[in-house]
């Protein structure tokens, strides 16, 4: 399975660090009733749960916004049975020591044939960090985790879905501007949506013909540089659209 470079894809600010890098980031003490996890404990747990449930972490990446109080990570999950695939399973997990972002999973997509990402879905596990947040973690991230494969199920029925719808570019241009009032990208970014669309960068894009798949990656490709904090809401809000002009059943 090919890995997403996230220094590749744009992560539009923060910084790129290991897992072991995490483990010094300094969690701060409690306050009241607000008691922060540790980024590096949510990652860990996050990890033994999905190998647990029979699922490998091939790869993984890590992002520290405003000097570690946010963090953002990655992890390409493979299962069995995905050989011959062009796309992957990508699992984002978010935290914060600001109070900013509830502890959560968005479950995604990594399309191999340009480090696109795409998030489907989002599990809050906590939102609070509350007293005994230490000693229920393990439940909560067990419970989030075990949501992933319905899922899971989900992404590959709305993909195939997307890739054998065609689209006409009058249909294109009405989804632009839906996309627009959803606020899954600027107006700024519809000429490259456009242009992706017309001229893919991509051959793979050129060989799937004028289909809902082409253009979720012209979009997607033209989120790239945006902030990886905001995309799972942006691109949720992509397979809203694009799930209702494919008549996918949820």
């Amino acid at each position: 399975m090919q890995k997403l470079d996230l220094t590749i894809a744009d992560h539009g600010g923060g910084k790129i660090v290991s897992r072991e890098e995490l483990v010094g980031v300094k969690t701060p003490a409690p306050v009241n009733r607000w008691c922060p996890i540790p980024h590096a404990s949510l990652v860990d747990e996050v990890v033994k749960t999905i190998e647990r449930g029979g699922l490998r972490v091939t790869w993984e990446n890590h992002l520290l916004a405003r000097e570690g109080a946010r963090y953002f990570g990655l992890l390409q999950v493979e299962g069995k049975n995905e050989e011959g695939r062009d796309y992957g399973m990508i699992v984002g997990l978010r935290n914060s020591h600001d109070r900013s972002i509830v502890a959560g999973l968005a479950m995604g997509s990594h399309v191999f044939a340009c480090s696109n990402l795409a998030f489907s879905s989002e599990i809050v596990i906590a939102r609070k960090h509350t007293r005994f947040i230490g000693r229920d973690l393990p439940g909560l991230v067990e419970g989030a985790v075990g949501r992933l494969a319905d899922a899971r199920n989900r992404q590959t029925v709305r993909i195939d879905a997307y890739k054998r719808t065609e689209l006409s570019d009058a249909q294109v241009h009405d989804l632009v501007i839906r996309a627009l009032d959803a606020r899954v990208l600027p107006v700024t970014r519809i000429p490259e949506v456009l242009h992706e669309w017309r001229t893919p960068s991509y051959p793979e894009f050129v060989a799937a013909g004028k289909t809902a798949w082409r253009f979720m990656n012209g979009v997607t490709e033209a989120l790239k540089g945006s902030n990886l904090f905001a995309r799972p809401a942006a691109t949720q809000a992509l397979h809203g659209i694009l799930d209702t002009a494919c008549n996918v059943l949820n």
